[in-house]
């Protein structure tokens, strides 16, 4: 993993973010971290990233 990482603004739906939040709580990451987790686990399910 690149250590430049890209600074991106992202809007959520409170509840969506809320969500998101305690779920990254629950597994003991940042809420950053969180949304990167997931958004390269469901790129390297759909095959956009090896």
């Amino acid at each position: 993993m690149s250590l430049d990482k890209k600074k991106i603004l992202l809007r959520l739906d409170p509840t969506l973010h809320r969500s998101l939040q305690k779920w990254a709580d629950d597994e003991l990451r940042s809420f950053n971290s969180q949304v990167e987790y997931l958004l390269r686990k469901s790129a390297m399910e759909n095959k956009r990233l090896k």
